[in-house]
């Protein structure tokens, strides 16, 4: 491996240790809940999520497990 490769891979394990190099606008994912699978998505600063909690309550246990991974990597959601 040459020296130029090293170099990006001790600077990317840098900023993987730094959360506040990122921060997501939007994205699209499969949650393995316990009883189901649920698709969650991210964008314009606000979660979404098909489970039948979050419908009548606009969050829910895989939305609120997502804020609390991504801390810090998303802009704050508005709390109702």
């Amino acid at each position: 491996m040459d020296s130029g490769m090293i170099g990006k891979i001790e600077k990317a394990k840098r900023y993987a240790e730094d959360r506040h190099h990122f921060q997501f606008n939007r994205f699209d994912l499969s949650f393995h809940g316990d009883n189901n699978e649920h698709r969650v998505s991210y964008g314009n600063g606000e979660f979404s999520c098909d489970c039948e909690f979050f419908i009548t309550h606009k969050r829910c246990s895989h939305t609120m497990a997502l804020e609390i991974l991504l801390k810090d990597m998303i802009v704050e959601p508005v709390k109702a």
